[in-house]
This record gives structure tokens, sequence and C-alpha cells, in this order.
């Protein structure tokens, strides 16, 4: 495959010399190769493959002054060489680092000042690991923690000022709290747990200022609760309640361009 970058530039940007690469030797038995696999090369994809032939020689590049180095030459290191990498001042060598180490190692990271590291950090913890993050200051380091917490820890992010995160603790929140979701003031955050209550408890929602939710509540509430809904504002809530009541004198009242709560797809 031809490579699109017809350089070669070393970090600095400098044109590298195959000459005084203490390497060289490589070359002649196609251990590396000029623009294409070379670690004096500042493209990250060309340091690479230099080490996918040359795995030894990783250990030697781990305090390289070019992050880029330092992080792809940590993906093939001695293992144990990597704690110190945790506090490497590049982002993108902690988390190269990282992902290699036991998750013990790991922790400290919670509080890294990257969210790119915290993110992914979240993305494999687990349990009560997760606790120190539910305060994390990205939401989106929140919503992974979210997805990704136990129940018991959920509560800790149902007033969560991000409704993003909200949303995520809804669908997976233990039902007890599915009432106090239900009041939420975002009408995403009260779908979600309109969508996993009991047709019962379903019926206090039927008042919502949100029709989605009240077209949730037609659909599966008991038909003689819903009476009110068969003259909704709302036409599709409206012809769900006389679908399910067996009132079906009104013409149907589907409007153009509009689609079921069933059929919309969460982003």
């Amino acid at each position: 495959m031809t490579n699109d970058i017809d350089e070669a530039l070393d970090w600095q940007g400098k044109e590298v010399d195959c000459a005084s690469c203490p390497h060289r030797a490589q070359r002649d038995v196609g251990g590396c190769e000029l623009k294409k696999s070379c670690v004096q090369d500042r493209y990250a994809r060309r340091i690479e493959r230099f080490f996918q032939s040359n795995r030894t020689l990783a250990d030697q590049y781990l305090d390289h002054p070019y992050f880029e180095t330092r992080a792809v030459a940590a993906g093939y290191a001695t293992v144990f060489l990597l704690p110190k990498l945790l506090d490497d001042p590049d982002e993108t060598v902690r988390w190269s680092a990282a992902r290699r180490l036991p998750k013990r190692y790991l922790l400290p990271l919670r509080n890294d000042p990257h969210r790119e590291v915290r993110i992914r950090i979240a993305s494999v913890m687990e349990g009560e690991q997760l606790r120190p993050m539910v305060n994390d200051s990205d939401y989106y380091v929140r919503q992974v923690v979210a997805r990704r917490a136990s129940p018991a820890l959920l509560p800790l992010l149902v007033l969560d000022p991000d409704s993003g995160v909200r949303r995520e603790v809804a669908r997976r929140i233990g039902s007890e709290w599915l009432a106090q979701m239900a009041m939420d003031k975002d009408g995403d955050v009260r779908l979600e747990a309109a969508r996993r209550m009991s047709p019962g408890r379903l019926l206090a929602m039927i008042g919502d200022a949100d029709w989605r939710v009240r077209y949730e509540v037609a659909s599966r509430a008991e038909p003689y609760e819903i009476g009110q809904l068969l003259d909704d504002t709302d036409p599709l809530v409206k012809e769900m309640a006389q679908s399910r009541t067996g009132n079906l004198n009104a013409p149907s009242p589907i409007g153009i361009g509009r689609v079921t709560p069933a059929q919309e797809k969460t982003p």
C-alpha cells in the first residue's frame, strides 16, 4: 500500500538520516524502511510499523522526548516498565501505558487532568471503583459512569446537572426510583422512566407535558384509565387512546412527518 505522505521528517522537523540511525542494520534485514517503517519518523503509523517488527527495542524508547514515540513504544514494551508512564506529561502516553496494566494501577487516573483519559478509565472501571467519578467535572465522564456503575451508585446521579447523565440513570436505576425520575424537568428523562414503569404506576404521568410520555401512557396503561387521553391535543396520543379503548369513531389523525416514541432513536 502506497503511503500518502511523501516525506521522512523526525519529531523536530528534520530529514530522517538512516546513516546516523542506531538501528540502520535493521534496514538490511527488512526491519525498517524509510517513509514506511521508521522509529525516527514523526508519524505514529510508521513508528508503529517499526515496533511491530522490532518489539524488543521498545523498552529503549519509553523516555524518548517525542510523545508519539513514547506512546507507541508503551504498546510493545515490557509491562513491568510501564507504571512510570502513568505520570507522563502527555495524556496519550498515560493511556497507552494504562490499557496494558492491571486495573489497580489505573485507579489514580480517575483524577487524571485530561478528560479523554478519565473517559477511558471510566469505561474499564467497575462497581465501587467508579464511586469517585460520579462527581467528575466532565458530563461525558459521568455519562460513562452512569452506564457502568452498579445500581447502588446510580442514586448519586439522580440529580446530575446533565440531562444525558440522568437519562442513562433512568434506564438502569432501581424501579423504586422511577417515580422521582418521572418528575424530571427533561422530557427525555421522563420518557425513559415511563418506559420502565408498570402500567399501574404509569398512570401518574397521564398529564405529562411531553406528548411522547403521554403516548407511552396511552399505549400501556389500563384502557379503562386513559379516558382523558381520548381528546388529547396530540393526534398520535389521541389515536392510540381511541384504538385501545375501542373508540374508533374519530378519523385517523396521524400527521405528516410525525413518528411515535417507539420509532424515535435515542441519540
